[in-house]
């Protein structure tokens, strides 16, 4: 599968900004979908997750600031961030792991995934 993230931008703190993942093949259905960000100089990290149930993962750091969606029809899967922070400065990553069936909650190591998307740069001004 192919993914291609885009709705990234520079936006002040406080603002919101509405990313998208676009994935190809039949079988997104099937994948567990994640979203990660990678600050300079820091590792990638987990921000959000979506799986094949439904069940929905956030990091603390966005929790409650951010919502992740999908859309199996458009083989589309969504994050909408909101109350931005300048910390929220990163390149944001879509992510999808195949083996998303055998498991009820997405996971949230980098490892564990095995499709990438290019990533989309969030800059948040104070």
């Amino acid at each position: 599968v192919q993914l291609q993230a885009s709705g990234g931008g520079s936006v002040q703190a406080g603002g919101s900004l509405r990313l998208s993942c676009a994935a190809s093949g039949r079988s997104f259905s099937r994948y567990n979908m994640g979203w990660f960000r990678q600050a300079p100089g820091k590792e990638r990290e987990f921000v959000a997750g979506i799986a094949t149930s439904g069940f929905i993962t956030y990091k603390d750091p966005v929790k409650g600031r951010s919502t992740i969606s999908r859309d199996n029809a458009k083989n589309m899967v969504y994050l909408q961030m909101n109350s931005l922070k300048p910390e929220d400065t990163a390149v944001y990553y879509c992510a999808a792991d195949r083996s998303g069936s055998a498991y009820y909650t997405p996971r949230d190591r980098t490892y564990e995934y095995d499709y990438w998307g290019q990533g989309t740069l969030v800059t948040v001004s104070s």
